[in-house]
């Protein structure tokens, strides 16, 4: 998508039914493309201070770095400088709000949540630390893309709680990571593709501790787009209110060049996961992983692979065909969605096979060292991707060892009835 992606939003806070005073905090930046929700914690006005300062200083730290942010929405730079900037700026606030809690004692240990969208280039940037979230509504389906940082997600992610237990917990809004109470702090910082027609819900804890995960592509569709922030506002009051209330909804325009990308992405992530070795991963860690892919065309004949040549690639056929050969002898046809090489991602060996492309033909890859990067950078995602790959070698190993028991019952049948044919 070209960098003039147009984009619309709706926003607005409240203060909730129970708090006297809102300790929520957003920031809209159309020319920078930006969007933040901040949910600050810590008394005397402490809260809305940390929401306020980060979110200025977050603004102010992707300023100092304006030139290169436009030269990449403009088609120069790396996603991952943009990471690094946005990363920084990150940084930049937590440490403006520690230093204001160190000079005033009564705002020390202040702090507050963040999660912030960037749109450059067609692709969004997440930064996101604490409980506040964004979500995705993309064709009929919401998905969560960002992880809480709370006590109730480690207890879950842990197998010490149960959804039907949360609520007994004591300490319900604790998080576990917040900007500002130390000097610095651990973010999540990432990107992905963003398709005409997505919708973003940028909003603190206020309001999503209110909605179901089930009710939420219902009210998408049900509440027009102009009405949506004050609705949903209006809902979390109307079902108790305890908190303040903060919500950003931003909108990807539609057009025809769109739509051809966005039927790509959406290949993309249906055929990655439908591979056994990716099938446990959640929505929000697909999107991550195909950040780590790349497509290559292939001519009618041109080779993709050779037997015996080692390789650190895996192959998913996107368009055309491909034909696989061992020893000379024809093996059989990849068509659309087809793999092979899947197991040089976990070591290196030699292809058992040649790979020849039958049609004009287009290939998604996935490089080992870059899935190696993603599991280092994020333990739940390598725990799934590295436990499916033990369950696919494990089937594949049975499947090796009953072949040879058959063929060994074979040969004793074979030996069985040589002898007695010898006998007579």
């Amino acid at each position: 998508m070209a960098s003039t992606v147009e984009l619309t939003s709706w926003q607005a806070t409240d203060v909730g039914l129970v708090r006297s005073q809102n300790e929520d905090n957003f920031l809209v930046d159309r020319k920078l493309r930006l969007f933040v929700v901040c949910d600050g914690m810590g008394g005397h006005a402490a809260g809305e201070i940390a929401s306020e300062v980060a979110c200025a200083e977050l603004r102010q730290g992707l300023l100092a770095e304006r030139e290169r942010l436009a030269a990449y929405d403009q088609g120069a730079g790396r996603r991952e400088d943009v990471l690094q900037i946005f990363e920084a700026a990150v940084q930049r606030a937590c440490q403006r709000v520690h230093q204001i809690g160190l000079e005033d004692e009564s705002k020390r240990g202040m702090g507050t949540t963040l999660v912030a969208l960037l749109v450059l280039r067609g692709r969004g940037f997440i930064a996101h630390v604490g409980d506040s979230r964004i979500y995705l509504h993309r064709n009929g389906s919401v998905h969560q893309l960002t992880e809480d940082h709370s006590l109730i997600n480690e207890l879950l992610k842990r197998g010490k709680l149960t959804r039907e237990q949360i609520h007994k917990v004591q300490y319900k809004n604790a998080v576990t990571r917040a900007v500002g109470v130390y000097e610095s702090v651990e973010a999540d910082v990432f990107d992905f593709d963003m398709l005409p027609g997505d919708e973003y819900l940028l909003c603190s804890d206020g309001l999503h501790g209110y909605l179901e995960e089930a009710e939420l592509p219902k009210l998408f569709v049900d509440i027009p787009e102009e009405e949506r922030v004050d609705r949903l506002i209006a809902l979390a009051n109307e079902r108790g209110g305890k908190d303040n209330i903060t919500a950003i909804v931003v909108k990807v325009a539609r057009d025809a060049d769109g739509d051809r990308f966005a039927a790509e992405v959406n290949l993309k992530l249906e055929l990655l996961h439908r591979l056994d070795f990716f099938r446990a991963v959640t929505y929000q860690e697909l999107v991550r992983l195909l950040n780590v892919t790349s497509v290559r065309e292939f001519d009618r004949g041109q080779q993709v692979v050779e037997e015996g040549d080692e390789g650190d690639e895996m192959f998913v056929v996107l368009s055309g065909r491909v034909g696989l050969t061992a020893a000379g002898a024809e093996q059989g046809q990849l068509a659309v969605g087809g793999h092979f090489g899947e197991m040089a991602l976990v070591g290196h060996a030699p292809r058992e096979s040649t790979v020849t492309a039958l049609d004009k033909s287009r290939l998604l890859v996935v490089r080992r060292k870059d899935v190696f990067d993603l599991v280092r950078k994020d333990r739940e995602v390598g725990v799934k991707i590295l436990w499916s790959y033990l369950q696919v070698v494990a089937s594949r190993h049975r499947a090796t060892s009953n072949l040879l028991l058959d063929t060994a019952a074979e040969l004793d049948v074979h030996r069985t009835l040589a002898s007695q044919s010898s006998r007579r």
